[in-house]
């Protein structure tokens, strides 16, 4: 493997929407996610992680060291069985082999995140070893991501719809065109804010450049491989990302985002599209050690 990221980041993500819905509240009809208090629209860490995911899965296909660890048909049970076969330990006698090998929750978690790529980046909860009261059951991985949050106030539109094709032959006799409803966002432009910890890269999960290179890829393609109709039209904008000159950082994070402003431009009273926004990075008020790269 190699070595661990020796740098801390952190990053912005600007990504918007056109005639769908972006992360649906299945407590809500599915209905796009919104801060009540506010209109602000909202997509879940786990929906943006999980674009992710895909992208690295379909990009690194059958590829050592990069197979993922939360998706969908695979029992996690049975990837934590791997890990105790590697090692020679049986899954259910966790706690007696802890007692005969001090080093059992270092090499289980050294193989799961050597070979799953979203160990190594997210970290994970693993049962199998949590119930077997080792300390590798839970990892704590070097990138975080928050929700994110629409730039302007979202107002979801529930459109109706028509079906034609009728499910069964007695459906057909009593009713001919069915209806529907889907919601969609008309535009919006939203933004998140990450963090990358070399810190916990180098003491947990060994997370590195080749890593750090494949999540900036992924992040500016997340939704390439993701279309549906549903989703509308969704695209990255532009990453935005903050490089620390060591391992602990130069500044606050807060302080880095509030340097990337998001504005909508002169006479635009309702976006509709990206050139509808002005963004802007004060690279004059960097602090020491702090550098910023713009992609997208």
């Amino acid at each position: 493997m190699s070595e661990p990221i020796k740098n801390r980041y952190e990053f912005v993500v600007l990504f918007d929407v056109e005639n769908g819905n972006p992360n649906g509240d299945p407590d809500a009809g599915n209905m796009p996610r919104v801060d009540p208090e506010t209109g602000y629209g909202l997509v879940t860490d786990v929906c943006l992680k999980r674009k992710i995911r895909n992208y690295v899965e379909t990009a690194k296909e059958g590829e050592s060291g990069y197979r993922i660890y939360i998706k969908d048909g695979v029992p996690l049970n049975t990837s934590d069985k791997e890990a105790c076969a590697y090692v020679g330990v049986d899954p259910d006698k966790l706690k007696d082999a802890k007692k005969k090998d001090e080093h059992l929750d270092e090499k289980l978690r050294d193989f799961m995140c050597s070979n799953f790529y979203d160990i190594r980046t997210f970290g994970a909860v693993m049962t199998t070893f949590v119930k077997g009261a080792l300390n590798c059951g839970q990892v704590r991985g070097p990138v975080q991501l928050g929700f994110a949050r629409s730039v302007d106030p979202i107002l979801p539109q529930e459109v109706t719809i028509t079906r034609v094709a009728i499910t069964t032959e007695a459906d057909a006799e009593k009713k001919g065109t069915e209806m529907g409803r889907k919601y969609i966002v008309p535009y919006g432009l939203y933004r998140v804010e990450g963090y990358v910890s070399a810190n916990l890269a180098r003491k947990t999960t060994g997370f590195s450049q080749e890593d750090l290179d494949l999540l900036w890829t992924a992040i500016l393609n997340m939704f390439e491989n993701d279309h549906s109709a549903a989703r509308g039209k969704m695209a990255v904008r532009e990453l935005i990302v903050f490089k620390h000159d060591c391992e602990l950082g130069c500044a606050p994070a807060h302080k880095l985002f509030e340097l990337v402003k998001t504005a909508r431009k002169d006479g635009v009273t309702t976006p509709r599209c990206y050139d509808d926004y002005a963004v802007t990075v004060d690279e004059e008020k960097l602090p020491e050690g702090v550098t910023c790269t713009r992609m997208g």
